[in-house]
């Protein structure tokens, strides 16, 4: 079997109507969902982008980061985001030897900074420039009314620079094709044609969209939200939310939504183009998001260690098998990234040459139980931790002060927070999760 696994950044698992959401389009993983196991309790091995991406190519979890090091060149610093150490072997890198050629095509542009080198192992990797703060372009060109015009007052003092950069970025665009989400799947399209002579191969389409800044086209600007006239809130602070209006708030939701809505029509046609070569019959897909973001939930706008609701923590999840195995089924397994390593592995009949922490979810596919049950699943950000049970959800600092605690049986959107009356809830799932995935040390406090 060839291999393709689509990642698609910061997209929440309540934005798509398969998973509940009924105001929000989108066809083309509503419809993937029929000819997929999907997940209903998956989650992000760790937050945020690079932590959840090494987890993924090496099979091992990055929590409790240990022994972090800043890369250089860097402007966000959260524990764990650094390249795949060199001691680690990354999915790629078992694959080229058994014959796989193996492709990345991405504009996340965190893994192609030079200090970063997430493309070992990677026979082609193309590298969509621009997005974000990427420094693609001089700046000199773009107004201060332009920037004025995509930033709030209330944004901080660094949101102006991001602005800045990104607008200059992107001053190249004259049709919808000329957004990044679009450019990352006519790319991965563009590939497939090529990689008919090429089988087997592993292709990993890694798409920014719909992570922020949210800019989509006018035809999805207004799809959620129409009669707005303010300066537009493309970027968010990674904060309280109170440096924004209950109107500007909506308007976020509203810009995001349309992200989207316009990554899943172009997701759609890179399907389609593996339909059209006849892909379909003999790739396995896996489609799924590293975390989510926060627009206004439980007074946080980002990406914020301190809240670690469902809006950050809750991503969607298919697994395709080209025989149709477990087509339409859901399973409430604790699925992660870092369980596509050894998937795929497990998949490919090909034997790991390093111990992988991830679990092989083919099984499942068979509807037979999977290697290992998981009875709990523990997560990290930064210097938070995070963990849940059939029964609640528990975070808090990773020195075990301040966990909040959350019934998810009877409030799943994580409203109530039973702390207070639950301390030994608390204790017990710190103790017996946080502390036994983290080996029993105390967790590292940079």
């Amino acid at each position: 079997m060839n291999v393709v696994v689509v990642l698609l950044d910061s997209l929440r698992k309540d934005h798509v109507g398969v998973y509940g959401n009924g105001w929000i389009r989108t066809p083309t993983l509503d419809a993937l969902a029929e000819e997929s196991l999907r997940f209903t309790r998956s989650y992000p091995e760790s937050i945020p982008t690079i932590p959840a991406r090494r987890a993924m190519y090496t099979g091992l979890r990055t929590f409790p980061f240990r022994d972090w090091i800043p890369q250089k060149g860097e402007t966000f610093f959260p524990a764990g985001w650094q390249r795949i150490p060199e001691d680690q072997t990354s999915l790629p890198e078992i694959l080229q030897p058994e014959g796989y050629v193996t492709a990345m095509i991405t504009d996340n542009y965190h893994q192609f900074k030079a200090s970063m080198n997430f493309q070992r192992g990677f026979d082609v990797f193309d590298y969509i420039r621009g997005q974000e703060r990427d420094a693609y372009r001089s700046g000199a060109k773009v107004s201060q009314e332009e920037v004025d015009r995509h930033l709030l007052s209330g944004n901080d003092g660094s949101m102006e620079s991001k602005v800045r950069q990104y607008l200059s970025n992107v001053t190249y665009r004259e049709s919808e094709r000329d957004w990044f989400g679009p450019q990352v799947f006519r790319r991965a399209s563009e590939y497939l044609e090529m990689a008919r002579d090429e089988e087997p191969f592993f292709l990993v389409v890694d798409s920014f969209d719909p992570h922020e800044p949210w800019d989509p086209p006018e035809e999805y600007r207004n799809m959620y939200d129409s009669g707005y006239s303010g300066p537009e809130p493309i970027v968010p602070n990674y904060s309280e939310d109170n440096y924004l209006s209950d109107r500007e708030i909506q308007r976020m939701r509203g810009l995001y939504a349309g992200e989207v809505t316009m990554t899943d029509r172009w997701l759609g046609t890179f399907l389609d183009k593996m339909r059209d070569l006849g892909f379909m019959d003999n790739t396995l897909l896996m489609v799924l998001s590293d975390h989510g973001v926060s627009l206004g939930e439980h007074g946080a706008t980002g990406k914020v260690a301190w809240s670690l609701g469902p809006e950050l923590t809750d991503i969607p999840f298919f697994i395709r098998h080209p025989d149709g195995l477990g087509a339409g089924q859901t399973s409430d397994f604790y699925a992660s990234l870092q369980d596509i390593a050894p998937t795929i592995l497990g998949m490919m009949e090909i034997q790991s040459p390093v111990e992988m922490d991830g679990q092989d979810l083919s099984p499942l596919l068979n509807g037979d139980g999977p290697e290992e049950e998981r009875t709990y699943f523990t997560s990290g950000y930064d210097d938070h931790v995070w963990a849940r049970d059939d029964d609640y959800v528990m975070f808090g600092p990773n020195d075990g002060s301040g966990g909040q605690l959350y019934d998810v049986r009877e409030d799943p959107d994580q409203d109530n927070d039973l702390a207070g009356d639950h301390p030994e809830i608390v204790e017990r799932m710190f103790n017996d999760y946080v502390m036994r995935d983290a080996g029993g040390e105390p967790l590292p406090r940079y």
